[in-house]
């Protein structure tokens, strides 16, 4: 009797409907899913395919609670297939479909439920390296406010290719639809879980990174107007010291003609062997061995003295890529170079 007693206690209302609802089967319980609301169902079918077995003994003390007197049912085997056809002689087919597909994902929540959460600019990141067809798939699928906010996000020309497409787009086969999701699911939403608990404005740097540059200054200009500290961080994190070493030579010797020295010997005192090699390959060796004996004569360095003269290094940088002396982005195959 206590074990009976502690196995009701873990179960919840809806998992006590659900041994309910399982036992008076489709006669008795057609009228009680008639009267449910579409949320209702989904959270009784959800409870119902992941009952697992109910002994005898329990499922007479839940008719006991619900006021019934019978304890006569015999055990039950709650499962995604036994809802299923229990569903499939009550309701509509199609409803019952939708309703199973969204039981189907983790806690009931449909992979598009759970786009839902993603924010607008990580979704939209994702989705400009994806097929059009893809897109237009996936902004269906999800809520239209949702999709109002991807769509104002992503690249113009792939905006209006994918409302194109949206428009004449036809019933999506379930087996391709179920690619889309097992893709989403894979690529997008593990990475996304990986990433929990990472520093928003990293992230936020990240996306912009791959933004074209007109959007990228619209975004800033709009955070720097509500949140001046947070668009300062994220330039920061945007294009840091390391990532000088993806400059070609030409860029890295017009950058280091304008560098100050005594700037440039302090950046290096903290960067990595590897970033001091590519400032010392171009310089000629009477200025290397300066340097590096400025570097050496200044002893310890607060590190915060190291960042402020990274920071003005690459403030140099940013200067000279805007007036189009180099260039600072990262490269695509689309950006070889020709001389």
């Amino acid at each position: 009797m206590a074990q009976d007693q502690d196995t009701l206690s873990r179960m919840t209302g809806p998992d006590k409907a659900a041994v309910f609802m399982l036992a008076v089967g489709e006669d008795f319980g057609r009228e009680v899913w008639e009267l449910l609301s579409d949320d209702e169902v989904r959270e009784l079918t959800q409870a119902m395919s992941s009952l697992g077995t109910v002994d005898a003994r329990s499922v007479g003390r839940i008719f006991d609670e619900f006021v019934a007197a019978t304890s006569s049912t015999g055990s039950l085997q709650g499962t995604y297939r036994s809802t299923e056809r229990l569903l499939a002689k009550i309701l509509p087919a199609d409803k019952v479909a939708k309703i199973m597909d969204q039981v189907r994902s983790p806690a009931g929540r449909t992979m598009w439920d759970q786009l839902g959460n993603v924010d607008e600019l990580v979704l939209a990141a994702y989705l400009k390296n994806e097929y059009p067809q893809t897109v237009a798939v996936v902004l269906q699928k999800i809520k239209p406010e949702h999709a109002s906010r991807v769509l104002a996000v992503l690249p113009e020309d792939l905006a209006l290719d994918v409302v194109r497409r949206m428009i004449s787009l036809e019933e999506v086969q379930p087996e391709v639809l179920a690619r889309v999701e097992e893709t989403l699911r894979v690529e997008f939403m593990s990475n996304l879980a990986r990433r929990t608990g990472q520093d928003g404005h990293k992230t936020v740097a990240e996306i912009f990174n791959h933004m074209n540059p007109g959007d990228e200054v619209r975004f800033l200009s709009a955070l720097d107007q509500t949140n001046h500290e947070s668009a300062e961080r994220i330039r920061d994190l945007m294009f840091t010291f390391e990532d000088l070493g993806q400059l070609e030579p030409m860029a890295m010797q017009t950058l280091m003609r304008k560098v100050k020295k005594e700037a440039l010997a302090l950046a290096l005192k903290g960067a990595s062997e590897d970033m001091r090699q590519l400032f010392f390959s171009n310089l000629s060796e009477r200025a290397t061995a300066i340097l590096d004996e400025d570097m050496a004569a200044m002893g310890p360095v607060r590190l915060g003295d190291v960042e402020e003269a990274q920071k003005r290094i690459i403030a140099e940088a940013k200067e000279l890529a805007e007036a189009g002396e180099i260039f600072i982005g990262r490269s695509t195959a689309d950006d070889d170079l020709v001389y």
